[in-house]
Parts: structure tokens; C-alpha cells; sequence
């Protein structure tokens, strides 16, 4: 189905709030992750009035600090939790075949055998079964086993003695960061009524029912009430934090599991294909970049977090361990040096009876524990739809509304995406731009491709670089703000982009030159520019600051030692 794309710009945020103010809504949905986006997409295209409402920015949770995969997940043959399996490898074949090729793409892993006979065995009769599973799902079904010789000439950085054969297999990844906005883009194209910067600071009531909730708009300090018939928390690892405003107990409960990945530049390690294999703690990943060819993301670290969980810290204790557990892989080590990027996210797991988080499930729930409002909790990245569909079917119950159909729902962008991709080299002709640079817009854009060009030929300076920004175009960054719901400065590098993970300054030298791009649209004057760049500037440093504690809570401390920007904006509304 093709679709009129509509922008998040800082104008229909504004509609958006303004008519949430005024119409009693179907569906209300708290939380603009990938859940959360889902959701308004899967309840707006079922022909019902949506409002999203995030108190940050689109996937500035979990939604845009995962490991870059959608994965059926190995570790759960281990579990014996085939059904878990199935459905993820089902989700992964719809996203990389038909809702977001653009954003999704198929990927080789190769597992390393340290010990030769038994690593083999196991590794190659799990394998298996994610074959059979996975069979015609989205990425080339068959592993092969290698020799140490052919597992050498796919890694040739593979530390000698160490390694001794290997397992070839293919998963997918994706951008998530842009796949979650896409999303909420998407919704909002069907009618849905989308405003990040929208915080929910209460619930309405009419006697024991939840009947919407009071917003604050952080960019304003304006308060309004938005009623709705059904609301659906899908806030992920502040799930508890907004229930604890109804005072209603739940039957599960979420706990926060810390996972942090590191990014280095390609040269660092010589191979062809990913890496994974099993750490005492977790799997590990070297997993080339879903929207560069330029960087490693490396991870993950499976730990509990108890402190602020909008801005989870990575320690040195995380890194050493990732380095530690990736050196035991390489004949040439990794260094702390060599890092040009380190993000932390929370997974929100369905807590247990266990401290260990590695062990808890990635299952999800979907529960209604007080009238009009449906709570959708845990899961895992790759299941997203079937979590959004599983929470309306919940909400809708007992109505008449239809089933339903994000299963074969495009993305935007995702419309004759491939038709351009194969007509790359002619686009490029047209436009002027070279073909690696078309190539990288179609990977990030699709087929909306065409807006960046429209705004390129009404200011032909828009296709230059962003200074000391990567690979990314000038008319990026404006597109960020005037498209993709970007209101700060930390949205655009980020999240819409990835400067701030993909530069061995962490984007602090972009950061007024794209500051100086966004601000037109945004509003900013001089004044807001400094006030953003500086801003940006003390993240970093609270974050470079974390990144040399020794454990979670002083880390924590070092990274709050940054102001946030929109608790900043919120305080100066105040004040």
C-alpha cells in the first residue's frame, strides 16, 4: 500500500497535542519505543483515533540501544523455548522481506569452536534447528560447518591456537533508532496523533476506571488532559514507574537489565562476516554496522540496573569485559583506544525469582489490571509487532473492530525501495550525488528518499557534509528536525543519525555545525544554539566520566552529573 508520508515537524507535534487536548480518543498509548509505536500503528490502521504520547524522544529508551539485530535468539534453544524461537524468526522474516527492507538487511555470523569436537556438536545441532525453524524466514536457511582453514579465511583476525573450525549462519539487522521512528511516522501518516516530549504525569479517573491522562508537554510546560476509551502502557523499563501513579499492583513485575555495546572502527578487526559466541555471561557480538561499513558494534553485557534509567551508564568494569571477552577471539587485541563509541540500554524483563537478569524471561505479558488500561511489558526487539497486536486485541476486547493487519503493513520508505535500489546508479546520475552517497540515503530513507533530494535541489549547499560528521549529509540533519520529530540537539546525533557513537569525539565537533542546521526550523536563536551545544558537550563529558568508574553506581553518578535537555527546558518553564 503506498502512503502519503507526513512529517513529524515541530508543527504537527503542536496539531498533534492541541487536538489530544480536545477529542476523547479510542486508544491512548504511553511510551514511544518500538512497542509503543507499534501499537498507534497496529490500533490507527484498525481505523481507530490514536494518540501517542513519549516523554522523550522516539526509541530514546531500549528502542535504540539494542544489539542492531532481529534474531530469533540462540540462547533460547538452551531454554528449550522453541515457540519463542519460531515467533521471532517469523517477526524477522516480515521485517528484512516486506515491512522494512530498507532499514533491514540479511547478515552472515560466523561462531568460532574453541574446543574442537564438543563446541562443534552443539553448536552445529542448535544451528540446525534454527534452521528447520527458520526455514524460508527472511535470510538464507542452511549453516554450513567450516574448517579451521575456510574459518580463518572468513576471519582472518581470529587469534591462532584459539580458534579451531567455525559455524556459518545468517541473522538479521536493522537500524533501530530509525526503524522505531519510522514506525511512529508511519502511525502518524494513518492518522495517528504523535508528540514526543510528552510526559504523562497522571492518569484520569471515573471511579475504578482509567479514563486518559494528564500530559505535560516539556517543550511548553503546558498541561493538558487527554481522555481516551482505552489507555495502553507499552512504557517498557518505566512500565513500574507509570504504574505506581494508579497504585494498582500488578501480577508481574519488570526489572531493568543493563546491556552495553561498544563501536570501533572496521580496520580494528579483520573479517568478512559478524562474530558470536557464548560468554559466561551472555552471547557476544561483532556485529558489522547495519548503516555503515565503516565500524563493529560489539556486545553485550546481561546485568541488573537499580539506578536512573533514563540515562543507564556503561562502567569500565562493562568495557573491560567486553574487550576481555573479544580479545579471547583476536590475534590482534582491542584497546581502549581503539573505541570510538559506547551506549548502554535497558532490557525490560519479566522479573522472576532470580537476581540473575541473563536468566529471566524475554517472553512478553499483556495484562489489564484496572478498567481502560492495558499494560504490555517485556519481549524482545524482534517481536515488537506481536506485542503491539497482542495489547490492541486487549484493549478492543469485546468490541467489533477489526484484526490486525500490520503483518503486511510497509513502512515508510519501504514502497519500491528496492525498485530504486536497483536504479541507484541512474538516481545518482540525476541527482548529482555520487552512488555511495545515494546508496547510504536509500539504506536510512528508502523511498522517501525523494524528500532529502526535494530539499537538496531547493538548497544545493544541503548535499554537502556535515563537518566532522561522518558519512552524513547537511540536508540530514535539517530533515531530522523538520521530518523526523527531532526537538534537541542529542535526537539528531543520536538517534537520527549516529555521530555521536561513529566519531572518536563523540560528535562534539558536528555539534554546531548541526546545532546552526536545525535551528531554523526548531525555532532556536543564537542564544538556544549555544545553550544546546553546551549541553550536548556536558553529556559527553558525563558519559566519557561514567565510562571510567568502576561500577554501576558511580557511574551512575558521573553520567547525572550532565543536565538532561528536556528537564532543563521543563525547569526553565517553571522557573
Amino acid at each position: 500500500m503506498s502512503l502519503s508520508p507526513l512529517p513529524l515537524s515541530p508543527d504537527s507535534r503542536r496539531r498533534a497535542l492541541a487536538t489530544m487536548a480536545t477529542t476523547e480518543l479510542d486508544v491512548l498509548v504511553v511510551g514511544g519505543g518500538v512497542v509503543g509505536a507499534g501499537v498507534a500503528l497496529d490500533a490507527v490502521t484498525r481505523g481507530l483515533t490514536v494518540g501517542l504520547v513519549e516523554a522523550r524522544d522516539y526509541a530514546s529508551g531500549t528502542s535504540s540501544r539494542s544489539s542492531k539485530l532481529v534474531h530469533g535468539g540462540l540462547r533460547y534453544l538452551k531454554q528449550l523455548n522453541f515457540a519463542l524461537v519460531f515467533e521471532a524468526l517469523r517477526e524477522r522474516s516480515l521485517i528484512l522481506d516486506t515491512l522494512a527492507p530498507h532499514l533491514a538487511r540479511p547478515v552472515e555470523f560466523l561462531y568460532p569452536l574453541e574446543r574442537r569436537v564438543l563446541d562443534r556438536a552443539w553448536v552445529g545441532a542448535g544451528v540446525g534447528v534454527y534452521d528447520v525453524l527458520g526455514a524460508g524466514r527472511g535470510v538464507p536457511s542452511h549453516h554450513r560447518h567450516l574448517s579451521r582453514k575456510r574459518t580463518l579465511e572468513a576471519f582472518p583476525g581470529a587469534k591462532r591456537g584459539a580458534v579451531h573450525g567455525g559455524v556459518s549462519f545468517y541473522e538479521g539487522q536493522l537500524d533501530d533508532a530509525r526503524h522505531t521512528m519510522t514506525l511512529a511516522r508511519t502511525a502518524a501518516s494513518h492518522g495517528a496523533l504523535c508528540a514526543n516530549s510528552a510526559r504523562v504525569t497522571g492518569f484520569l479517573r471515573d471511579g475504578d476506571r482509567v479514563v486518559g491522562a494528564h500530559i505535560l508537554d516539556v517543550e511548553t510546560g503546558t498541561e493538558i488532559d487527554v481522555r481516551a476509551k482505552r489507555t495502553v502502557n507499552a512504557a517498557g523499563a518505566w512500565t513500574g514507574e507509570i504504574q505506581e501513579m494508579l497504585g494498582d499492583r500488578l501480577d508481574f513485575r519488570v526489572r531493568a537489565s543493563k546491556g552495553v555495546h561498544i563501536v570501533v572502527p572496521r580496520d580494528r578487526i579483520d573479517s568478512r562476516v559478524g562474530i558470536i559466541t557464548e560468554t559466561e555471561k551472555s552471547l557476544l557480538f561483532v556485529i558489522p554496522c547495519p548503516w555503515s561499513d565503516e565500524h563493529w558494534v560489539i556486545g553485550t553485557t546481561d546485568t541488573g540496573w537499580d539506578f536512573d534509567l533514563a540515562h543507564p551508564a556503561a562502567s569500565q568494569a562493562d568495557i573491560d569485559y567486553i574487550l576481555d571477552q573479544t580479545n579471547a577471539l583476536l590475534q590482534t587485541p582491542l584497546t581502549r583506544d581503539d573505541i570510538v563509541g559506547v551506549y548502554a540500554g535497558l532490557r525490560p524483563l519479566l522479573a522472576g525469582d532470580t537476581d540473575n537478569t541473563a536468566s529471566l524471561s524475554r517472553e512478553h505479558a499483556v495484562a489489564s489490571p484496572v478498567k481502560g488500561l492495558v499494560i504490555v511489558a517485556g519481549g524482545k526487539y524482534t517481536t515488537y509487532r506481536v506485542m503491539a497486536k497482542d495489547a490492541v486485541d486487549e484493549a478492543v476486547r469485546g468490541t467489533d473492530v477489526e484484526a490486525s493487519r500490520t503483518d503486511r503493513l510497509l513502512l515508510l520508505g519501504a514502497d519500491n525501495y528496492r525498485e530504486l535500489w536497483a536504479a541507484r546508479a541512474r538516481l545518482a546520475a540525476e541527482t548529482g550525488l555520487d552512488v555511495a552517497t545515494v546508496e547510504h540515503l536509500l539504506g536510512r530513507y528508502g523511498s522517501a528518499i525523494t524528500e532529502l533530494i526535494a530539499m537538496i535541489n531547493a538548497d544545493p549547499s544541503l548535499a554537502e557534509p556535515i563537518p566532522s560528521g561522518a558519512r552524513y549529509l547537511r540536508a540530514e540533519a535539517r530533515y531530522a528536525a523538520s521530518h523526523e520529530g527531532a526537538c534537541h540537539l542529542d535526537d539528531v546525533l543520536t538517534r537520527r543519525t549516529h555521530i555521536a557513537i561513529e566519531t572518536p569525539d563523540r560528535g562534539i565537533r558536528a555539534a554546531s555545525a548541526v546545532a546552526e542546521l536545525v535551528a531554523p526550523v526548531l525555532g532556536w536563536d543564537e542564544t538556544t544554539v549555544e545553550r544546546e551545544v553546551e549541553r550536548y558537550r556536558a553529556r559527553v563529558e558525563a558519559e566519557l566520566a561514567a565510562q571510567y568508574q568502576p561500577d554501576d553506581r558511580s557511574a551512575d553518578a558521573a553520567r547525572l552529573g550532565a543536565p538532561d535537555a528536556r528537564a532543563a527546558v521543563v525547569a526553565a518553564q517553571v522557573g
